[in-house]
């Protein structure tokens, strides 16, 4: 898939395969992942983890993706955010999606800092029609800079914005109709944003496409 398909929605919106069942690559799982079969399928791991030169973690990463399928999942995107896109960090994941070879790459749908401060967690945004606007500007960036479609995860809430114009389901598929891109589905952060916020998750359920 070129660049210029990323851009068409139509183009970008394929479903990645279905893999298995697979559980998150950490520190303490490296000699036992390596010790022999695992009876998992496959490996998520954080991108920002392993955008480094050399080391013990970046070994085991290349010895543990000739034996699974991998998946990228950061924590540092933060297309929410009105900062602009930090480019040195696209190329780090860049090169990492193309050295492993990822079924996916996603993150979060929610800002991290702004003014180039980091506020170490994931943010909520105002579900409105120009954060909607830019937040598919920046998706399609990216996946224009990647090569390749990403996938979004909706954040557990712990806040609401009076700006808000839509519901987050509604403004997470519009997110993804018109970029294209993929929708990581958590379920647990649903229920506990319904829990804050008194909506029935399955009426968040029944909107995502």
């Amino acid at each position: 898939m070129s660049p210029r398909d990323i851009a068409d929605p139509q183009a970008a919106r394929e479903r990645p395969p279905f893999l298995g069942h697979g559980v998150g690559l950490r520190r303490d799982h490296f000699d036992r992942v390596l010790s022999g079969p695992t009876g998992v399928d496959w490996f998520e791991v954080i991108s920002e983890n392993f955008m480094v030169e050399g080391g013990r973690p970046l070994d085991v990463l290349t010895r543990v993706r000739e034996r699974y399928p991998v998946v990228l999942h950061g924590v540092s995107l933060s297309i929410g955010s009105t900062d602009p896109l930090d480019e040195a960090y696209l190329d780090r994941l860049h090169a990492l999606a193309r050295r492993f070879e990822p079924a996916w790459v996603s993150d979060h749908l929610c800002w991290t800092g702004v003014g180039g401060r980091n506020a170490h967690d994931l943010l909520p945004l105002p579900y409105t029609e120009q954060a909607l606007d830019h937040v598919v500007r920046r998706v399609l960036r990216v996946q224009e800079r990647l090569g390749r479609p990403i996938a979004l995860e909706n954040v557990s809430s712990y806040v609401a914005y009076r700006r808000s114009e839509m519901p987050e389901w509604e403004f997470l598929a519009e997110v993804a109709r018109r970029s294209g891109c993929g929708v990581l589905l958590d379920i647990n952060n649903i229920f506990v944003s319904s829990r804050n916020h008194g909506f029935d998750p399955r009426t968040y359920l029944n909107h995502i496409p």
